[in-house]
């Protein structure tokens, strides 16, 4: 028998998975019961939830993430804690750069792009102004962490 003949190991995900998930969806039922008067806001900061496509499933995918404004355009900072990889939402945006964002009762269609060079810097500057846990974040880690900006289609 190959190597490719074997039988997958199924994934189990731990316990502290499993309370992410769990806190993840008690966030988005409350943030859509309530049009964002519960889970709009979390230590401060403006949440929306961001709906996107799995990149190999195509299943919708929702997120309750932080975001700044920029006119009318929405900031998304990538820096999953520091972690060494991309959160999932960034990778299934790159494969897919289209997706839908609730902010508190508004639904609205955008295109993700990745801020670069000097719109980026100035994104990165203004936001770790105010939010330096994200310089943190980024010593953690040896990937330049995205600054992904939303518009409105």
């Amino acid at each position: 028998m190959s190597i490719q003949d074997q039988p997958r190991p199924q994934y189990k995900p731990s316990l502290g998975v499993k309370l992410q998930r769990f806190f993840m969806r008690l966030h988005i039922f409350f943030y859509r019961r309530t049009d964002g008067a519960l889970g709009g806001k979390l230590a401060g900061r403006s949440m929306l939830l961001l709906t996107t496509a799995g990149r190999t499933s195509g299943q919708k995918r929702v997120t309750p993430i932080f975001y700044f404004s920029d006119g009318d355009r929405f900031i998304l900072i990538g820096s999953n804690g520091g972690a060494q990889t991309h959160p999932q939402w960034w990778r299934n945006l790159q494969a897919l750069p289209l997706a839908e964002i609730q902010v508190d009762r508004k639904q609205i269609a955008v295109n993700a792009s990745l801020a670069t060079g000097e719109e980026r810097e100035l994104l990165w500057s203004k936001i770790t102004a105010k939010y330096p846990d994200f310089i943190t974040y980024q010593r953690r880690t040896p990937r330049e962490i995205p600054v992904v900006v939303l518009t409105p289609r």
